[in-house]
């Protein structure tokens, strides 16, 4: 076997392992070599130095560099230990704990971290790849632990993508950090995407002496939401992500499971969290245009913790995560549960939205709420019109049919706002489709906003124009799954394959990612299904191996209800032209 992801050939061995009753053949290849030339379009990740334990002191924060960790199962891993080089730095310290699998060094010594989006110079080089600052947090009387995980760097083992190993590997080293004499026996857990997701599992093996997380942008289902997205094998990003990982023994390989095992088994099961068993303090964050929206949400409303808090926001999750007023909120939330200082957190509303305009311009920014999705919501059909590309806010009664090119093409319909309306939550569409020319059919939809001539508006994430909230399906694996769905998310179980028929008319829900904006009176609602994603330029490499061809067709009106349904949010407060939201 061969892998297909970098173009040369690797070294494969193949583990038989059990997840849940079921046995796989999991394929990992052997690592290429950690001095090897890395090339990513994300600088700040990918650094996997020589192995040099020692000690030095940089502005002010001491670090002692590749501190030996071992873990039960007698592997060696190692991280950096960063502190205050002053004597109140021995002694009665939190830990911050961040776990990658990108390099726990940012950047090579005397070079400053750079990361996309982040203003030059506000990190310095010991902060890691979506991870905390030493500069910043050991001079607020942190300790920050960055860890290369198990199969990471120099880290012994094999490298695994999440899963209930990184969960008890995380374990020993917050149990390891906790024993330490510097620490005050607390540690908290912080970081962005991937090392947000690595704190669920840590979180759900339970771990006596964490005490609280911060997951910023993680995802939660590695099959739906990265794998593939519902069903569409999403390869362009996963094969990037997979090229940064370096190690010194074997890496699991996810690309080559999807394609020995592409429909939900036990093995993708085993890759999602518990999470009723994360049970800490959590603050956790959601970007309305970002990949781990979906899990992000996901989690707010199925961890088990008492004490949760959700901020949704407008921007890309690195200049979120790395602005000064969002760094002075998480540190209140850790003074709070790994110092004990009694200074009002818990007079943070639990849910905190940014409701977006249009460009870079927000209608409420951090609007308190108190739970997602909103108790008020109330959920309106519209219903597709293909005999005017429109969408009606009644039943359509005659039938009619849109179609389009399934490989280039697109269609839309379109709907003109009477007042000004805030649509906040979780869309979806229930469409009647057909495949001519091929039994399988792969849709992309688009939720867009336009203005009073037409012409669209998109949102600004980093300075540029974001597409719109999107929701995709593999139409052959339709079937939802009744235990996970909800009336405002339908989830598909992806264990069954349905190929369509020549002439075959089949309903199909999409759910669309949750979002929060403002449209104006006048100005549109545009529901766009396409066969491809159309967003030019992005620094992230979105590419699906997708099995469109001939004609996709929509039909809608009389028995084929195809509709969009959208979370309308109505004010709080109303009288007369006087409206609070």
């Amino acid at each position: 076997m061969s892998d297909q992801t970098a173009g040369t050939p690797k070294e494969y061995v193949t583990k038989r392992m059990r997840f849940g009753d079921q046995e796989f053949d999991v394929p990992y290849y052997r690592s290429t070599p950690l001095d090897a030339r890395l090339e990513t379009a994300l600088p700040g990740c990918g650094i996997y130095p020589p192995l040099d334990p020692h000690t030095y002191i940089e502005n002010g924060v001491r670090c002692d560099q590749d501190v030996a960790v071992k873990l039960r199962d007698g592997v060696t891993i190692y991280l950096d230990v960063f502190r205050l080089d002053t004597p109140a730095g021995d002694k009665d310290l939190p830990a911050i704990l961040s776990w990658s699998y990108y390099g726990k060094r940012s950047n090579l010594p005397g070079r400053d971290n750079i990361t996309l989006g982040v203003p030059e110079g506000s990190c310095s080089n010991m902060c890691m790849f979506e991870g905390p600052d030493p500069a910043y947090w050991c001079k607020q009387g942190y300790a920050v632990l960055n860890v290369d995980g198990r199969g990471v760097g120099h880290s012994g083992g094999d490298f695994v993508w999440f899963g209930k190993q990184d969960g008890q590997d995380g374990y020993d080293v917050v149990e390891w950090a906790a024993a330490q004499p510097w620490s005050n026996g607390k540690v908290g857990m912080y970081g962005n995407s991937s090392l947000a997701m690595s704190q669920w599992w840590v979180a759900a093996e339970q771990p006596p002496h964490l005490t609280c997380i911060a997951p910023w942008e993680g995802g939660t289902d590695q099959y739906r939401e990265y794998l593939t997205d519902n069903g569409l094998p999403a390869i362009g990003f996963n094969r990037f992500i997979w090229s940064i990982f370096r190690g010194q023994g074997y890496i699991l390989d996810n690309l080559a499971m999807l394609e020995r095992y592409p429909l939900m088994n036990a093995y993708w099961e085993s890759l999602i969290p518990d999470f009723k068993r994360i049970t800490v303090p959590t603050y956790l964050t959601a970007g309305w245009d970002h990949i781990h929206l979906r899990g992000a949400m996901n989690a707010y409303m199925n961890i088990a913790s008492p004490q949760k808090w959700l901020r949704a926001h407008r921007e890309f999750e690195w200049p979120d995560g790395y602005t000064w007023w969002n760094l002075e909120d998480l540190k209140r939330f850790f003074d709070r549960y790994l110092k004990s200082i009694r200074n009002g957190w818990e007079a943070t509303p639990p849910v905190r939205i940014d409701v977006m305009d249009a460009y870079d311009c927000d209608f409420q920014v951090a609007r308190p709420e108190k739970e997602f999705p909103l108790a008020r919501t109330r959920y309106q059909k519209l219903y597709l019109d293909a005999a005017r590309g429109a969408l009606s806010p009644q039943p359509v009664a005659t039938t009619a049919r849109a179609t389009y090119d399934a490989v280039e093409g697109r269609t839309t319909f379109d709907i003109t706002s009477q007042q000004d309306v805030e649509l906040t939550g979780y869309a979806k569409a229930h469409l009647w489709v057909e495949a001519d020319g091929s039994d399988e059919m792969d849709l992309f939809l688009t939720l867009m906003k336009l203005d009073e001539n037409g012409q669209w508006l998109p949102t600004y994430v980093m300075g540029q124009p974001h597409p719109g909230q999107s929701g995709k399906v593999r139409v052959s694996q339709r079937a939802l799954d009744p235990t996970l769905s909800t009336d405002f998310q339908p989830v598909q179980s992806h264990r069954t394959q349905e190929k369509l028929r020549p002439g075959e008319i089949v309903p199909v829900d999409i759910a669309i990612y949750p979002f929060s904006r403002i449209w104006h009176k006048g100005q549109q609602l545009r529901l766009q299904i396409a066969g491809r994603y159309f967003r030019e330029g992005w620094f992230e490499p979105f590419s699906w191996e997708l099995q469109n061809k001939g004609q996709h067709v929509i039909h809608t009106g009389g028995r084929y209800d195809s509709y969009l349904q959208i979370p309308v949010v109505p004010p709080r407060y109303q009288a007369g032209e006087y409206v609070y939201r």
